[in-house]
């Protein structure tokens, strides 16, 4: 998006009293030709040009709504715009939380970059403008706080004396550390911050990357190989370089836990806990291919070359230790010669992840200073604990690589469905597979639970209809179309039934005192249960609308 300046041209005095805003959808997106799709059902193009006249509060607003309708829908992530409700009738206010945040960014950006080289006229709108998107950010900022409990009494010494190396070695921090109740170590804001202001920034110099490991012993034995990609190569250099009592960044590695709790350190008992579930499956994959990378790679470096790597030094334990320190610690970062580097920011991995972040935009190093900035997209009041988004993960993924379960209504827990199918898609006229991959959520986020709707995505249901009965017209009060419709629904009450009976019970036994990985795979599949009973009660309230309306269609027949 970029803002769009009026041109001086002849008879353009009132262009000179206002001001124009341009949003573009780039044809680079990933997702652009749905993404067209659902600007052109809201009645916008993917270049629009939205013009402010005033600085009247609520003509910004009017004009801000139109705008924040359009960064909503190019803000989009894939799975936001799956579950994108397709009634061109329904306002959509809101699509999830990060959504927003980033929306309300991105035309502040636009507003902030623009606000010298104008009129007083422009400067007012612009002023104005700025102030209503900063309110907007702040109530929504206020809806979906999350409230941490910081524990007083617990000892941060070593985390204290992170703070201080960095500090010493150019690092800028309005954060201090504490420990926080049910998330371990946390980034606490020392003053109140608002948006923009940069809660953390740290010298390139102090990132760990594999331009760093090119200067030890081991990459010229490493480098040779070339099934050694560089993420290999910087956690074989971390598994040595944890215990070298002069690396530059021992402090940082004595911080580090001994053990990561993550799932792919999850035990027997937490793995029958979970036994037919998404997240079983994918820990054991994971698992089995990191056995299978270790006793390809690092065997034969530790036979070869022992007193580069030490056989003590090399074992799968420590292994997986630093797999699990790389998956939840690691950052993937822009450098100024243009190469993004998968690396480890010490103090910035005190950042914790929520589904409410204030800081949602980050990795890429300053090319002026030389420093990574953590900029903040909604307020921190002091004392209140800074989060950071690791990204758009559900809860399995969270749990199998970071060990732990977001706090609030995680939007990417999608549970996939694989049904089978082969037919042409209704938008490009391509051949889908035998096999088609769709998902569901929880049907608490959908605001649509009407007749053809149910709180159930729009492409899976359009897709259950084309596959029923291609031909047929749907999406109408006609008795054929309702009684396809209760066709599909009982279709997905049977999928969803079968899978609440394969979750089990809910598991009623004493978690206070349940090992964490089991607490863990309990929490999980209770999110999973939610899930799925949602589903199935929004199958049940569907049935029961489309009867009704049957029942009304066929009385009129019979009247008729």
């Amino acid at each position: 998006m970029e803002v769009d300046k009026p041109l001086p041209t002849y008879g353009a005095l009132e262009l000179e009293q206002s001001f124009s805003v341009f949003l573009e959808l780039p044809e680079s997106d990933s997702f652009f030709d749905k993404k067209k799709n659902l600007l052109q059902k809201k009645g916008f193009n993917t270049k629009e040009l939205c013009l402010l006249r005033s600085s009247h509060p609520d003509l910004i607003r009017t004009s801000l709504k139109i705008m924040l309708q359009i960064a909503r829908i190019i803000n989009l992530d894939e799975v936001e715009l799956y579950f994108s409700e397709d009634d061109a009738s329904l306002t959509v206010d809101f699509y999830s939380p990060r959504n927003e945040i980033v929306s309300l960014n991105s035309i502040l950006r636009l507003v902030e970059n623009s606000l010298d080289g104008h009129t007083q006229m422009q400067k007012n709108i612009l002023e104005e403008l700025r102030n209503v998107i900063s309110d907007m950010i702040a109530n929504c900022s206020d809806k979906n706080n999350v409230k941490s409990v910081i524990v007083e009494d617990h000892c941060c010494d070593k985390e204290s004396c992170l703070l201080q190396w960095g500090e010493a070695n150019g690092t800028r921090s309005r954060l201090g550390i504490a420990y926080v109740e049910g998330a371990g170590r946390g980034a606490i804001a020392r003053e109140d911050l608002k948006v923009g202001d940069t809660a953390l920034e740290i010298p390139a110099s102090l990132i760990i990357s594999e331009e760093l490991v090119k200067k030890s012993d081991m990459f010229h034995i490493l480098e040779k190989r070339s099934e050694m990609s560089s993420e290999t190569i910087l956690l074989l250099w971390s598994m040595k370089e944890k215990h070298n009592n002069n690396s530059k960044f021992k402090v940082y590695f004595d911080t580090l836990p001994e053990e990561f709790n993550t799932g792919l350190s999850f035990g027997f008992e937490a793995l029958m806990v979970l036994d037919e579930t998404v997240l079983f499956e994918e820990i054991m994959q994971a698992k089995e291919h990191l056995q299978a990378q270790y006793e390809q790679l690092v065997p034969p470096l530790f036979n070869e070359h022992p007193d580069i790597f030490p056989p003590e030094l090399y074992t799968w334990e420590k292994f997986l230790w630093a797999c699990e320190l790389w998956y939840s610690n690691s950052m993937k970062i822009m450098f100024p010669d243009g190469e993004l580097r998968t690396c480890l920011v010490p103090i910035a991995s005190f950042l914790n992840h929520s589904l409410y972040p204030h800081v949602t935009s980050y990795g890429k190093v300053d090319s002026t200073t030389n420093t990574l900035k953590f900029c903040l997209s909604r307020p921190c009041s002091s004392g209140e604990e800074c989060f950071l988004s690791y990204g758009n993960f559900s809860s399995s993924h969270l749990i199998t690589f970071y060990g732990f379960v977001p706090k609030g209504d995680n939007p990417d827990d999608v549970i996939p469905l694989e049904l089978e199918g082969d037919e042409g898609d209704s938008e490009d006229d391509s051949c889908i597979s035998s096999i088609t991959t769709h998902m569901v959520r929880g049907t608490w986020f959908s605001k649509n639970h009407n007749i053809f709707h149910y709180g159930l995505p729009s492409t899976l249901l359009d897709y259950l209809r084309r596959a029923h009965n291609p031909m047929l017209q749907t999406k109408t009060l006609l008795q054929e179309s309702l009684e396809n419709e209760m066709e599909i629904l009982e279709q997905l009450r049977l999928i969803f039934d079968d899978m609440m009976d394969k979750l089990g019970d809910v598991d009623l036994e004493d978690r206070e005192n349940t090992r964490w990985d089991v607490k863990l795979a309990i929490e999980f599949k209770d999110i999973q249960r939610r899930i799925v009973s949602s589903i199935l009660t929004s199958c049940h309230s569907g049935l029961d609308l489309v009867k009704d309306n049957l029942c009304m269609c066929m009385a009129e027949d019979t009247r008729g």
